[in-house]
This record gives structure tokens, C-alpha cells and sequence, in this order.
């Protein structure tokens, strides 16, 4: 059984449009991978068939050896899938603790215990203070959402997501929106992120993409271009051309 996903032969056209042509893509076990490649290479088609929002014309997707490529979104959450999104998708009028407690109550099975009785599970409010701890959060627990700066925002997004405690973790455009003199929070928090997880990043940030991944994957029409270490695909010239290129003339 091999850890971590595995990705073959993944196919997928809307109509005549191929938008995923032939992928195989392995993230192993605590791997750090970013997708790159220009607007309208796939990158977001290609996260949806990996999260379940799409399913392949053909091809696989598997988790730790199980074939999940059947599976819907919310069975693959479960299996330990799990995606953040470009846009937050947080309840702006709650607390960060509220917002993170939520997610483990689902986990756990006590979605129902929210309202009133939820501070009685003590080993969930010590993860939830793990969780906040580890992002830095602490200190603004019982500070509603909507008051908190955008990237601090998206890091009570991060925490959220990692309160389903996934293997597998798909981040869409983590620092996007996020001002660049906050950016380095962003940074942090993925650095920290645990060990035996496995990330793959879709982003524009180059600077932020050979900061954090070992491995960069470079997507054109749908298509693997290559994939290599940020050393192999900065000195790559086809991929200059096709995309570092216009991201050195800003």
C-alpha cells in the first residue's frame, strides 16, 4: 500500500474543451508540491477532480492505496481530503474559537452538542487552543472574524482546515488578497504545518511557491508540462517563456 495519493491516467473535457489530459501526479506522505502554470492551464479543474467537486471522463485517484475516484466531495473530507479555497469561507460574525470549534464538533460526531454544551468536552477546547496556538490565534479567540485583518483571516481558514485533521491538503491561492506586508504570515503558517502531511499549493506567489515547496509542478492546457525542484523549474526555459517570464516583467 503506498501513503499518500496517487493520481493516474486523470482525464476531463467539458465538451470539446480537454481540460485535464492524461495527469499523474504522486503526493506522498509529508511531500510539499505547488501547482503553477498560466490562467486557464486547469490548476482549479484539476484541484476539484483531486477534492470530488469534479469527477474523471477516466483515470484514478487514490488515497493511501483506496481508490476515492467514486468517492463524493464530502466522503473524500472524510477520508482525509481537504481543500481551502480562494475566497474565506469562515462565519464572519463568530468568534475564531467558535469558527474552529465547529469543524472538530463535525469530526467528532457532536455537531449536535453545539449550542450551550459544547465547553464541557475539555479535550476538544485544549485541541481547538492547539490549533489557535499554532497559527498564532491565540489571542484574538473571542475576536469575531470580520474584525480580524484579511490574511489573519485566512489564517483562522488554514486552522479550520486543519481541524478535520486531513492527510491530504490542497491550498488554493493561500496568500491571494493577502497584502504582501502580511504575506510572511502566510509563509509561517505553512511551514509550520505538521510533518506526515501532504500539501499541494496552487499559487501565483512565486516567490511564496520557492519559499515553501520542494516540488514544483508546472500545468499547461489541462496537461503536465514538467515537474522538478524550484531549481529545475527556474532554469527551465520553456517554462520561462511560457510563465516565469511574464512574472518577472511585474
Amino acid at each position: 500500500m503506498t501513503a499518500g495519493l496517487e493520481i493516474r491516467n486523470l482525464y476531463k473535457s467539458f465538451g470539446g474543451l480537454k481540460v485535464a489530459q492524461d495527469i499523474n501526479l504522486d503526493l506522498k506522505s509529508g511531500d510539499r508540491k505547488a501547482l503553477i502554470g498560466p490562467n486557464g492551464a486547469g490548476k482549479t479543474t484539476f484541484a476539484n477532480l483531486i477534492t470530488g467537486i469534479l469527477h474523471p471522463d477516466s483515470g484514478s485517484v487514490r488515497l493511501n492505496g483506496v481508490d476515492i475516484s467514486g468517492f463524493k466531495e464530502s466522503k473524500r473530507v472524510k477520508a482525509g481530503v481537504a481543500k481551502t479555497f480562494q475566497i474565506t469561507t469562515l462565519f464572519k460574525s463568530m468568534t475564531v474559537r467558535e469558527n474552529i470549534r465547529l469543524p472538530i464538533l463535525e469530526r467528532e460526531g457532536k455537531s449536535q452538542h453545539w449550542f450551550g454544551r459544547a465547553e464541557r468536552f475539555s479535550a476538544i477546547e485544549a485541541e481547538i487552543s492547539k490549533i489557535l496556538a499554532q497559527f498564532n490565534l491565540l489571542k484574538f479567540e473571542e475576536t469575531p472574524v470580520r474584525d480580524l485583518a484579511y490574511g489573519q483571516q485566512r489564517l483562522v481558514e488554514l486552522a479550520l482546515t486543519l481541524a478535520l485533521k486531513p492527510r491530504i491538503l490542497i491550498l488554493d491561492e493561500p496568500a491571494a488578497g493577502v497584502p504582501s506586508a502580511d504575506s510572511h504570515m502566510i509563509t509561517d503558517a505553512l511551514e509550520r504545518l505538521p510533518d506526515d502531511l501532504s500539501v499541494l499549493i496552487i499559487e501565483h506567489d512565486m516567490k511564496l511557491v520557492f519559499k515553501v515547496a520542494s516540488k514544483i509542478v508546472v500545468l499547461v492546457n489541462g496537461a503536465i508540462l514538467t515537474e522538478g525542484t524550484p531549481e529545475d523549474i527556474s532554469q527551465n526555459q520553456q517554462v520561462r517563456d511560457l510563465y516565469l517570464g511574464a512574472q518577472h516583467e511585474h
